[in-house]
């Protein structure tokens, strides 16, 4: 919690990558460089490990077992903070059930197949792609979430989706997907490092991008520059 005798009214959601643990965003100083920005934001780190994934009930999970309750419990405004696939469930989630976060931060998320961006690529970037008519060659989540992050490069749609901000490493291994959604957002949301798929980098992204996400500081507090 932010303050000790009160629950704020936002709260930051941390869903892991693939194989990693909660605590990690503990121990590689994500929840320390919120806390050095005496931002009036809670933290929840939650334990959603790639079986989910597997297993197709992550979104219904993270709505029934997270969201919801802390939408109950009064909080006003909750931010997803996804890290790989985890960056892939925040979105498929605001896909799926819309409107119950007010932001998202995708460190090196995972976007689907490289097949599909090549298609996106080929066609000159996400603003210029035409989604195919038709039903689908196949069920992956992909095919529907594209068309959705394609809405990011409409102003007037995107007004209607929670912020998305992006950051990831340029030699990461997603980092030509990472590309074709960067093209589609405004570049003060776009935020990039030396580096590949891997702490070090993600650490630096999140440090950067805390200073400018549009949180609410602690009573008394004003705005100041914090060394990454």
């Amino acid at each position: 919690m932010a303050c000790a005798t009160q629950r704020a009214d936002t709260l930051l959601v941390f869903l892991p990558g693939a194989f990693l643990k909660p605590e990690e965003f503990e121990r590689e100083g994500f929840v320390r460089a919120v806390r050095e920005r005496e931002l009036a934001a809670d933290v929840m780190l939650v334990d959603a490990n790639v079986s989910y994934y597997y297993d197709q009930t992550f979104i219904e999970r993270l709505h029934t077992d997270v969201l919801a309750p802390a939408q109950r419990g009064g909080y006003r405004s909750i931010w997803l903070v996804g890290i790989s696939i985890g960056g892939f469930g925040a979105l498929t989630h605001e896909l799926k059930r819309p409107g119950l976060v007010a932001g998202i931060v995708a460190l090196a998320p995972y976007l689907g197949r490289r097949p599909v961006g090549a298609e996106i690529t080929k066609a000159g970037g996400l603003r210029t792609w035409k989604a195919p008519e038709g039903p689908p060659p196949d069920d992956e989540v992909d095919r529907k979430l594209w068309p959705w992050l394609q809405q990011y490069a409409d102003a007037p749609r995107s007004a209607a989706l929670p912020p998305l901000y992006l950051g990831y490493g340029l030699s990461d291994r997603f980092a030509s997907n990472h590309r074709l959604l960067a093209e589609a957002l405004p570049e003060e949301r776009v935020f990039t490092t030396e580096g590949g798929h891997d702490w070090p980098q993600w650490s630096k992204l999140w440090r950067r991008m805390l200073d400018v996400l549009p949180l609410p500081l602690l009573a008394g507090q004003h705005a100041l520059p914090v060394a990454a």
